[in-house]
């Protein structure tokens, strides 16, 4: 660890304890005034909704059919990380990013169907360390596939799930044992709970719900997973409340969409629908937590693993280097993040673990790639040092690599079309965007003489992310001819 990371550690260590002894009174006048005094521990809620787009939130001002007050109340009195992506857009490896603070290749689940190496300390294996419950509800992705133990058609077994070992109420791949209005999910004895002519939505906060309301012994982390506004598989779109589409049928299409064939025309109302049911529950939760005294020590984080492009990029939702796979809303309140405020630095779900652990006063081990967003808030030199840049990973759709930088997105593929080794030796330039002239990215510069500097200087920086995100160095070969 270097002087710099000291410093930094220390300073994180002395802002939230600072931060927690103001949000929770302490009971003398010393221990106010003691940053080294015990303070009462944070609860840490996660609310996760799949396949969101971060400009579906109407505090990000871009969109002006969405129906999302509550998200927009929560952004009103926290920290919208405005700038946040993925590190691999895919349901499963990005949520093994978001818990482990490694990259895919590094957890064991580098494309979906893979279960995650339990050998490996999870915010929920860090927290229950500290003292913590560590709480799941929902869709979980992380268990191997269904060849094997714990696989996605039946429970999840204790060992698979990631050191939520607590509460447990969920299933590996929901969409595949439950549809909008029945289904099935299992409790930590593996036991299942059955639903019926109730939203899925609405279910799960049920759940949670009923948690929420019980009396609490220990600090809690509670994990909160939807599936809406994801599409149910097996229909191959997405289903919002009965009725609720027909709100939303002369809708505003992204700019980055309407441009492209895809299947946003027909599906667009049904997601809007699903994230107006998100944003109800989301609304829902934070009233039992005003109602049971409990939200103003409690952390309380929305985000998503990754966006939606309507198979306007490739055949499917997602798995691409556009922001409409890539971008992710990013929104934490609570004891530490109080107070309005944007954040405009290019951050990563690979931050949010060390974030969170930073926000409870608990070590992070020494293992994690990501880093703690906690000196963005208040510190001018951190955010002057910020690197703004993160590292992306491309699995399934094609096996990919890319640097997104808050102006540029460089991306190199395996022009192979092998898909089944997490990593290739030589790589491709494939695309590449101006995120200052062309934010909807329309317009591909991969290969353009005129860019050949610049793509240059990012595909060097790739490299040395690729070697510290613990692969080999690539070949990366110059485009010769515009995509």
């Amino acid at each position: 660890m270097t002087m710099q990371d000291e410093g930094r550690r220390a300073f994180l260590k002395s802002t939230m304890a600072a931060a927690v002894a103001a949000a929770v009174p302490s009971t003398s006048a010393k221990a106010q005034n003691s940053a080294a005094a015990p303070a009462q521990k944070p609860n840490i809620v996660v609310y996760h909704s799949d396949q969101f787009r971060w400009d579906f939130v109407g505090a990000n001002g871009l969109n002006g059919s969405t129906r999302t007050p509550n998200i927009d109340a929560l952004a009103a009195r926290g920290k919208n990380f405005t700038h946040t992506v993925t590190n691999q857009p895919v349901c499963a490896p990005s949520r093994s990013v978001l818990l482990t603070s490694r990259y895919a290749t590094e957890t064991g689940v580098w494309h979906n169907g893979l279960g995650l190496d339990q050998t490996l300390p999870t915010l929920a294996t860090e927290l229950r360390k500290a003292g913590y419950t560590a709480n799941y509800i929902g869709k979980w992705h992380l268990a191997p596939g269904n060849k094997q133990p714990g696989g996605s058609l039946g429970p999840v077994t204790a060992e698979h799930r990631g050191g939520f070992l607590d509460l447990w109420e969920g299933a590996n791949s929901i969409e595949s044992v439950t549809h909008p209005y029945e289904g099935t999910i299992w409790d930590r004895d593996n036991q299942p709970i059955e639903y019926k002519d109730e939203y899925r939505v609405d279910f799960l906060t049920d759940r949670a719900e009923r948690f929420l309301r019980q009396k609490q012994e220990k600090p809690f982390f509670l994990f909160i997973s939807q599936l809406e506004p994801h599409q149910q598989n097996d229909q191959g779109q997405p289903i919002a409340p009965k009725g609720a589409a027909q709100r939303f049928l002369n809708c505003t299409a992204p700019e980055d969409l309407r441009a492209f064939p895809g299947t946003w025309q027909a599906q667009l109302p049904d997601y809007y629908g699903c994230i107006e049911s998100i944003d109800n529950s989301l609304g829902r939760l934070r009233k039992v937590l005003e109602e049971e005294h409990l939200s103003d020590n409690t952390i309380f984080v929305f985000l998503s693993d990754h966006g939606c492009h309507f198979m306007t990029r490739n055949q499917e939702y997602k798995r691409s280097t556009h922001n409409s796979s890539l971008r992710v809303p990013l929104i934490i309140d609570g004891p530490g993040f109080h107070g309005t405020q944007q954040i405009p630095e290019l951050v990563g779900l690979i931050d949010v673990a060390p974030t969170l652990l930073e926000a409870a006063g608990v070590p992070v081990p020494s293992t994690w790639k990501g880093h703690s967003l906690v000196p963005l808030l208040s510190d001018p030199e951190a955010r002057q040092s910020w690197p703004n840049q993160q590292y992306i990973q491309i699995s399934e759709s094609m096996t990919g690599r890319a640097i997104r930088t808050k102006d540029w997105t460089y991306c190199v593929a395996d022009l192979s079309g092998d898909t089944t080794q997490p990593a290739a030796s030589s790589y491709h330039e494939y695309q590449m965007y101006d995120q200052r002239a062309d934010p909807h990215e329309l317009v591909n510069l991969a290969g353009r003489k005129e860019y050949r500097a610049k793509a240059d200087e990012l595909r060097d920086q790739l490299k040395k992310l690729s070697v510290a995100a613990g692969e080999p160095e690539p070949e990366i070969v110059d485009a010769k001819l515009y995509p």
